[in-house]
Parts: structure tokens; sequence; C-alpha cells
């Protein structure tokens, strides 16, 4: 049974074959320049065909660009804006806190020199206290 399988198989359509004989002809199948010749006039109609469709694809596109720059635009200049102004509220911030820090700092240093000042003032001083 297997064999009438085979063999019915082989006894199909061969007319898409490919044989040794084909491939060595000088002159070529004419079916297959036949197929060659409705295959590049297939492959040049979708070529014609589909310019258009490109075309008007690349012009949604451009119309999509431009409103998407419009509406980019605005929104852009108060992003500008609003960092513009949260800079200034930094630089202020900033500022305060850098006055802070010096203020600390010369009062730290001028509170140690007046402890250095009494140490020295007290060495020189005998204490009544002391027996």
């Amino acid at each position: 049974m297997t064999d009438q399988q085979h063999d019915t198989n082989q006894s199909g359509d061969e007319t898409f074959a490919w044989s040794a004989e084909q491939e060595t002809g000088s002159t070529g199948n004419p079916q297959a320049r036949e197929w060659m010749t409705q295959l590049q006039a297939m492959i040049e109609n979708l070529a014609t065909q589909a310019r258009p469709v490109i075309r008007e694809i690349g012009i949604k596109a451009a119309e999509l660009a431009v409103v998407a720059g419009e509406k980019a635009g605005p929104v852009a200049q108060r992003a500008a804006e609003l960092t513009g102004q949260a800079g200034q509220k930094l630089a202020e911030r900033s500022r305060e806190m850098a006055a802070e820090l010096r203020s600390q700092q010369a009062a730290a240093s001028t509170g140690s020199e007046a402890e250095t000042a009494d140490a020295e003032s007290g060495a020189d001083k005998p204490t009544a206290d002391v027996a």
C-alpha cells in the first residue's frame, strides 16, 4: 500500500518541477522566460500602484509632524518659563542659605576668639577662692 502511495505522488503534475535539462539549455525554457516576464510585469505593476499610496503616506506623515510641532511649541515655552521660575527660586534659596552659613561661621569664629581672650585674661589673675 505504501508503494501505491509513493507511485501516485510521483505521477502528479510536474509542470513546476525543476530538471537539469532546463538548467543546461542554452536557449532556456520558453515557459521559464514567460514566468519571468510575468513576474517582472507584476513587480512593475505593484510599484506603479504603490507610488500614490506611498506619496499619500508621506503627505499624512508631514501633516502629523506639523500638528505635533504646533502643539509642542506652547508646551515647550511653558516648560521653559516654569524652569526659569524654578531656577530663580533655587538661586534665592541658595543665597539665603549661603548668607546664613556665613553668619554662623562669623559667630562661631568671634565666639572662639572671645573664649580665647577670656582664657588668657583668667590665667593672669589669681583666684580669690584658692587658699
